[in-house]
């Protein structure tokens, strides 16, 4: 018979199961998704930085944009002392570009405008152009003068052809470098005809239009003799508006020849003994011994870089919200 106290002691010798693991991952795994959620919070920590630098620069440099629209309109002299005013009419005379009757005309407003502008110089370096662009111009100029009381002197660096001198023939005197081009007192159109060619290719012209007259010009098709002497009564007519302008803003000092509104370019020493020009000399010339006014300020409108990078900036804004409308599901039409 067993004792109460030897059951007991049996019993706490007897084997106990081992103790359960610990809930959870090891000590290795739970440092190693703390390291990952720290790197991941740096991440997004360093992506918001960059985002906040980029902002931040974006308005940098809208702030430098405003800045240098609104100094340069600004530096515009008002009210500035006594001054030769110079415009630039550089390359061809045309709608949008730098030497269109817009800028041209807007320049000229503001050298007259000015009242420390003495005279006003067209410093002028051109082939030509568009006869309505030039006519423009010289509109402007007679205009202005009479307006102003100013006189407006044209100086020729290489070229003053055609569309060119159309302008400069406003002018009260005109100045040249003895080397200078000048002249080409005259009209033209110019094109190509393909008829022959399309012929040895066996190619068909097939031209239908509404209106006898609608496909002048076409260079796949024959010229017509009817609408070649209508063209040529056009570009006459133009030739007389030119001819016309020339003799009177030249006046008797031209000496016309029956070679003067032939087309023909002249040297400038010649065209100075041909009255197509008043004497030699430069702009600094100019400004110092005839207008008497030695200071020169140039009037000639230019794009400047804080207009150009402000176009830039809306372009890029604009697409930016048109791809994101696009994502949002907006159409755009």
């Amino acid at each position: 018979m067993t004792s109460p106290g030897s059951l007991g002691d049996s019993a706490d010798k007897s084997p106990r199961p081992a103790p359960a693991a610990a809930a959870g991952p090891a000590g290795w795994e739970r440092e190693t998704i703390e390291k990952l959620l720290f790197a991941t919070l740096r991440e997004q920590q360093a992506a918001r930085r960059w985002r906040l630098f980029g902002r931040l620069m974006w308005l940098v440099l809208f702030g430098a944009v405003v800045w240098l629209i609104y100094s340069a309109e600004a530096s515009s002299t008002s009210g500035s002392s006594p001054h030769t005013a110079v415009i630039d009419v550089k390359g061809e005379i045309a709608d949008g570009a730098e030497a269109s009757a817009e800028n041209i005309v807007g320049a000229l407003k503001s050298a007259f405008e000015d009242s420390g502008s003495q005279a006003v110089v067209l410093l002028i370096n051109s082939p030509g152009g568009s006869p309505v662009q030039a006519g423009i111009i010289n509109d402007e100029i007679t205009r202005l003068k009479t307006l102003h009381n100013k006189k407006v002197y044209a100086v020729v660096e290489e070229t003053c052809a055609s569309a060119a001198y159309y302008i400069a023939a406003a002018a009260d005197e005109i100045y040249v470098d003895k080397a200078s081009l000048v002249g080409s007192i005259g009209v033209l159109m110019d094109g190509f005809g393909f008829t022959g060619l399309m012929d040895k290719l066996g190619i068909e012209r097939r031209l239908m239009t509404a209106g006898e007259n609608k496909a002048m010009l076409d260079p796949f098709s024959p010229q017509d003799a009817n609408q070649r002497a209508y063209i040529q009564s056009m570009l006459g007519e133009i030739h007389a508006q030119f001819i016309e302008v020339v003799k009177k803003g030249r006046g008797d000092r031209l000496k016309e020849s029956a070679d003067t509104f032939s087309g023909l370019v002249w040297s400038g020493q010649q065209a100075v003994e041909l009255g197509l020009a008043d004497g030699l000399g430069n702009l600094d010339f100019v400004a110092r011994e005839v207008i008497k006014a030695e200071d020169i300020i140039d009037y000639t409108h230019r794009e400047n870089v804080g207009l150009r990078l402000a176009k830039r900036f809306g372009a890029s804004v604009g697409e930016g919200m048109f791809h994101a409308a696009r994502v949002a599901g907006v159409q755009l039409r």
